[in-house]
């Protein structure tokens, strides 16, 4: 069969005239697939899925209900545009109570549908051909495919153990900041988990101030901090001048799904993005954004969101640990991100992340994320479905039992 006409009309940036016609299979869909395999294969062996990143649990039964309410409601029928003010409001004072930052709630925040929407518009506000946008690898890539979308370039910043998964930001080319439009960062991070520090902040502001550039930082996982309380961008001094924090309420208030979260910071940059949101979206339905403000101005939601996962990540680095993994406890998030094992005592040997990946998924029924961008990395997610503490740790028990009779080498 021949090719449509239209094949030759693609655009470069998905392809161009080659769209659909490659034969790379992305991870995830590699996953999904063993995943299928490895039931068809042990149909009586339960799986054990530590590779989904989305939470366990509905969101609050108070948010549900509020919903409920709402979605009755005449006045909530109509398009939301740039947000309604109860939603911006509600964000407002969230952040100054748990972050301690203060915002206009009319000039400095605006809801999204969802932070992946807004990590996917930032770019429209900056990007001509060539500049460069900045971003820590392994991590989300949709910032930077925008960017090459706007025929800007990405610079990658590894993040390395040996630098506290921190990007060498003093090393960064001369020429390559000379075309920097943004650097876009992600802490708590995912997927190493790593927190960031005060001191960390700081240099990036300078570095801002001295080469020029917007700071993003997506702070999608930013109330799952468990060695610090949370530290929002913003709240370091210098930061509202230089750019914008990204929030959701996916992970820290168990809405996912729901797309809903917002962007905060300095005024004339929120403007932008939302002159770019109102040429892409007419606004998240907001009766959704109305059910989003009972959540935030409810701490004990994301506070008791945080233990659970906490808890859980406990668990599982005891269990590793036992079973002979180099880990140890995540700043934040829900992952937990470790080296590969060299292999198995009967000869097989790991070169990468998704060698040891396939492996535990065909051999075991136990499934992970590979990562090789900065590394050989295994990404373990403690969003799997347990009901109660008992299931948690009978998963755990099942899990070294699994592990241990892979006779992993390290």
């Amino acid at each position: 069969m021949s090719d449509p006409y239209f094949q030759q009309l693609f655009a470069d940036r998905i392809g161009g005239a080659n769209y659909g016609k490659g034969t790379d299979i992305y991870k995830f869909e590699k996953i999904k697939r063993a995943k299928r395999q490895a039931l068809a294969d042990f149909p009586d062996r339960v799986l054990l899925d530590f590779g989904i990143g989305e939470n366990d649990a509905m969101a609050a039964a108070s948010v549900r209900q509020q919903m409920a309410e709402e979605i009755n409601q005449p006045e909530n029928r109509g398009y939301a545009d740039n947000g309604i003010a109860e939603f911006k409001e509600a964000a407002a004072r969230f952040m100054q109570r748990n972050c301690g930052v203060e915002l206009d709630a009319a000039t400095e925040v605006n809801h999204c549908i969802g932070s992946k929407t807004a990590l996917a518009m930032l770019p429209a506000c900056f990007i001509n051909p060539g500049d460069v946008t900045l971003m820590t690898v392994p991590g989300y890539p949709v910032a930077g495919t925008h960017t090459n979308y706007y025929g800007g370039n990405v610079f990658k910043l590894p993040l390395l153990a040996e630098n506290d998964f921190l990007p060498d930001l003093a090393n960064v080319p001369g020429d390559v900041l000379q075309k920097t439009k943004l650097l876009v960062l992600n802490y708590p991070n995912s997927p190493t988990g790593k927190t960031a520090t005060r001191a960390f902040y700081e240099q990036v502001i300078d570095m801002a101030r001295e080469h020029q550039f917007v700071v993003v930082q997506d702070a999608a996982h930013l109330m799952l901090s468990y060695d610090q309380g949370p530290l929002s961008f913003l709240a370091v001094p210098g930061a509202k001048e230089v750019g914008v924090e990204v929030h959701s309420m996916s992970k820290g208030f168990d809405m996912i799904g729901w797309r809903i979260g917002w962007v905060c910071g300095n005024r004339l940059l929120v403007q932008a993005f939302s002159d770019v949101k109102d040429n892409c979206d007419s606004g998240q339905f907001i009766a959704i954004q109305k059910a989003a403000a009972k959540a935030l101005d409810d701490d004990s939601i994301h506070q008791g969101v945080r233990k659970k996962y906490e808890r859980r990540l406990q668990k599982l680095v005891s269990t590793l640990q036992a079973c002979g993994f180099q880990c140890e406890m995540p700043g934040g998030t829900y992952f937990l991100y470790t080296p590969i094992p060299r292999g198995t005592e009967d000869g097989t040997t790991f070169e990468s992340g998704e060698d040891a990946s396939q492996c535990l998924i065909k051999t075991s029924s136990i499934v992970t994320v590979p990562w090789d961008d900065a590394g050989p990395f295994l990404r373990f997610s403690v969003t799997y479905e347990a009901a109660d503490e008992a299931a948690e740790d009978a998963l755990m028990a099942e899990t070294a039992a699994r592990l241990q009779a892979l006779k992993l080498t390290f």
